[in-house]
């Protein structure tokens, strides 16, 4: 299953040429987003 991941990760990675570094903001600001929007939506 993890070596699938890391697989799909480094296809996606290359698909969008992004660095790691870019990955990882995506990621952050992705989780951000998708974290408010639980907030909003289901605590308030």
């Amino acid at each position: 299953m993890i070596e699938l991941h890391k697989k799909y990760i480094n296809w996606f990675k290359e698909k969008l040429n992004m660095s790691d570094y870019a990955l990882l903001w995506l990621s952050f600001i992705k989780g951000l987003i998708i974290g408010l929007l639980v907030y909003h939506f289901i605590i308030l």
